[in-house]
């Protein structure tokens, strides 16, 4: 998730849990995870742990809301005030056709990567498309449903302390499968007001039509109502910060009318781990999320009796301190925890109440407990499978609901970009088996155009009939 410091693009505060259990997990790098037990809590404080740094989203709305209505107003004029305001940066054009672009140059293991990582992305996604199916219910009465792509979508690809040209793949590629005609890409513009060029190389790559310099809410306004040189698209999609979130959020409910993937926050994994789990990997896995920014949060739950916690608090110790972004992680490891579980059943349950945005199952025999994950973004099974195969290249798309927000929504599929429409189709003898069944319920429900509709259709058949038979 994006973090950055001012309302187009800034940090969310975030504070500790307020409850107060006991134990603490502690580092000499300032980082500091609570640590508790299950079977020392009550259900009331079990459930609490599941609460995520609080957003106090009815003071972003007040901050953002004007930005929303500004970009409505006045379009590319209030982009570039925005971009000067926020990023420091002054944009002759807000909007760039991709296709008048030159290719950019990378370095070629840089290329293979992204290469690698989008036919993984690309097979994965394509595997996913729909098998239409024809239903013969009764005899004539034919019903299936068919798959179209959404026409104008928004890729929102955060920029803020760290560029993401993998969520650039993350969102074009589907977008590609589906065949939506215009793809928008949002982007925040470097110092120079250009774009990152391996951003632009995975929106090549992926078929994006245009590339929006923008970021923040302004970015999100922009996409949503459309302006002088930016489309106006159908739904919007990716990752942010608050600000980010919170224009989604309204935009969906406004005069927009436009749909969005899913609620996010910030990043998140949840680590069950047993003794035979290497304390060096469980120590990466948990600052791969930590170092996303100060309001992450991350969860290791202990499975069973000989984790060995000291050889875990050590490397968190050694890997924090040699990160170009420890200090992040320091700041999500303080609202982070450890929980003690007695053994894999009661470590899955709380993994269910949580709702993580990543999973890791890092036990012997892993692949057992997959039937057993009810509410988790994405699955990360066995000691040689690190989250970080899941953010890039694997193939599984990495914009995953957080928040706890597992429990009901599903990551970016294929099936984010596009809409079903049901066909049906009666012969008539269809008509005549299905029809009175129709008439009955319409005249229960007391709507007479319905069950006219039906029988003065059946009236026709039947009038035929006898003036065949004369």
């Amino acid at each position: 998730m994006e973090k950055v410091t001012h309302p187009s693009r800034g940090i969310r505060s975030s504070g500790a849990s307020s409850l107060s259990l006991p134990g603490s997990f502690r580092c000499s790098t300032n980082c500091s995870m609570k640590s508790y037990k299950l079977s020392d809590l009550s259900r009331p404080e079990i459930e609490s742990l599941k609460s995520r740094p609080r957003i106090d989203f009815s003071s972003i709305f007040k901050v953002v809301q004007p930005i929303v209505d500004d970009i409505r107003n006045r379009g590319d004029a209030a982009i570039k005030d925005y971009t000067v305001r926020f990023d420091k940066v002054e944009l002759d054009s807000i909007v760039e056709n991709v296709n008048d672009l030159p290719d950019p140059v990378l370095d070629r293991a840089v290329q293979e990567a992204f290469d690698v990582a989008y036919n993984n992305i690309f097979a994965f996604h394509a595997a996913q498309k729909p098998v239409e199916k024809n239903v013969e219910n009764m005899e004539g009465v034919r019903c299936k449903r068919v798959a179209r792509s959404i026409s104008s979508v928004g890729l929102y690809v955060p920029g803020g302390t760290a560029v993401l040209p993998s969520t650039a793949l993350m969102l074009s590629v589907p977008a590609q499968i589906a065949g939506c005609k215009i793809v928008v890409l949002a982007t925040p513009p470097a110092k120079d007001g250009s774009i990152c060029k391996e951003v632009l190389y995975c929106a090549k790559k992926a078929g994006v039509t245009h590339i929006l310099k923008s970021g923040g809410a302004q970015a999100i306004s922009a996409m949503a109502w459309g302006t002088e040189s930016c489309p106006k698209v159908e739904k919007i999609y990716g990752p942010g910060n608050q600000y980010v979130t919170a224009a989604k959020m309204i935009l969906q409910n406004s005069e927009a009318m436009i749909s969005i993937d899913m609620p996010a926050g910030p990043s998140e994994v949840l680590v069950i781990a047993d003794k035979h789990a290497n304390p060096v990997h469980i120590a990466a896995d948990l600052l791969s999320q930590a170092e996303h920014g100060p309001d992450s949060q991350v969860v290791l739950v202990v499975a069973g009796d000989g984790v060995d916690i000291t050889a875990i608090e050590d490397q968190i110790n050694k890997q924090c301190n040699s990160l170009p972004r420890g200090s992040f992680a320091a700041k999500a490891l303080s609202h982070s925890f450890i929980v003690h579980a007695r053994d894999m059943v009661e470590a899955i349950a709380f993994s269910n109440l949580y709702a993580p945005e990543h999973l890791i199952i890092n036990v012997t025999d892993a692949e057992k407990w997959e039937s057993f994950v009810e509410n988790a973004g994405s699955v990360f099974l066995g000691e040689w499978t690190p989250e970080s195969v899941g953010d890039y290249a694997s193939g599984t798309n990495h914009v995953l609901p957080t928040y706890g927000y597992a429990r009901m929504y599903s990551g970016v599929s294929l099936d984010s970009f596009l809409k079903y429409i049901t066909v049906q189709s009666l012969t008539e003898e269809g008509l005549k088996k299905l029809g009175p069944y129709v008439a009955t319920m319409a005249e229960v429900e007391g709507l007479d155009a319905h069950k006219r509709a039906v029988t003065l259709r059946l009236q026709d058949i039947e009038a035929r009939q006898v003036s065949n038979h004369r």
